[in-house]
């Protein structure tokens, strides 16, 4: 009876973790698509660097509908892709304030845009390296007639928001240019920190989007997939061997779904046969014949009466719910179980 119970434990955390993953995928697919770190880092920028847009709006989003609609489709805050190399010479600051609304990106871009490649004409840079950030200002700053004190002093000519951050650094490191440079990539470290908070919080509205959508759209019932496992035999066996392969048989998964093609996560998830049967009722379904291809069936009546029948509601929330712990919380408690469990 204990073996059942593990066994239960072992398929619930299989599936939830499956479906997790398949979360994922979609995730990094709607992020990959739409550019959001891309995007969501140079509006930091041009906000850190030249400040407000011409309308005197700040180009980091205020709320979830900037992240999804303003940002990707209605304002891109990134530079245009430049093949060439940076210029021998950091180029010069404009004149007086109000001459260019994003001169210092500008300038910034082509200090890095060497470990850049185009993406639909705009930069994909999505991530910039503390210390490359470090390194663009002093070449900027030496750049400028006076050194660092008159880079901070040009700063504060044409308005830009970076002369408060940079000056104050400079007044710490005691006009030490190693110690300024030391103290604005640790200053830079922390605001890209800060950053990927903001851009967690907003981006985890997507993922409870897809996770409501993943539960609907496969009308999932924790519950009954629950019943299903303590009482066919045969399926329980066979979704708790997909935990036997060991945690080799999920690095390579993992890796798709965080950081790799998203659309490759998403089609070997569900072509898992212990998923297959879970999404059983989609409303296109697949089942997957021991010999012979996958056969497609169309299933739209079906899901349409599981979805509108309240006794299955308990279980699309509990799905529900699951989901939103994420992929690395179904995966330890998958590896604890698996670690605690004998199989001869």
């Amino acid at each position: 009876m204990l073996s059942v119970y593990v066994d239960l434990a072992l398929g619930l955390a299989v599936s939830f973790l499956l479906l997790s993953l398949l979360v994922s995928g979609l995730n990094e697919a709607v992020v990959r698509l739409l550019s959001i770190r891309s995007k969501f880092l140079w509006a930091y920028l041009r906000d850190t660097l030249d400040g407000s847009d011409a309308q005197g709006r700040s180009w980091l989003p205020a709320g979830v509908r900037d992240v999804f609609a303003a940002l990707p489709f209605q304002r891109d805050p990134r530079p245009r892709h430049s093949g060439r190399p940076a210029p021998a010479e950091a180029g010069e600051l404009p004149a007086r304030a109000g001459e260019s609304d994003d001169a210092l990106v500008t300038l910034l871009y082509q200090r890095v845009r060497e470990i850049d490649h185009p993406k639909r004409g705009r930069t994909s840079i999505a991530d910039l390296p503390p210390g490359r950030f470090a390194v663009a200002v002093m070449e900027l700053a030496a750049g400028a007639p006076g050194g660092v004190e008159g880079f901070l002093a040009k700063l504060k000519e044409i308005g830009s928001p970076l002369h408060g951050p940079l000056n104050g650094v400079w007044e710490t490191a005691q006009r030490d240019l190693d110690r300024f440079r030391q103290g604005v990539e640790a200053w830079f470290d922390g605001e890209m920190q800060r950053l990927t908070l903001l851009y967690r919080r907003y981006v985890r509205w997507v993922v409870t989007v897809l996770c409501v959508a993943v539960t609907l759209l496969f009308t999932v019932d924790g519950l009954e997939h629950a019943k299903t496992l303590l009482r066919d035999n045969a399926f329980r066996a066979s979704v708790t061997a997909v935990a036997e392969a060991g945690p080799a048989a999920y690095d390579e998964l993992r890796a798709r779904c965080t950081g790799g093609d998203p659309v490759s996560c998403v089609s070997e998830t569900l072509s898992r046969p212990a998923l297959a049967r879970l999404l059983g009722q989609a409303p296109l379904s697949v089942s997957i014949p021991e010999r012979g291809d996958p056969v497609f069936a169309w299933n739209g009546g079906v899901w349409w009466d599981r979805l509108t029948t309240p006794s299955h509601w308990p279980g699309f929330l509990l799905t529900y719910v699951a989901l939103l712990f994420g992929a690395p919380f179904w995966w330890d408690v998958l590896r604890r179980l698996t670690g605690i469990r004998s199989r001869r």
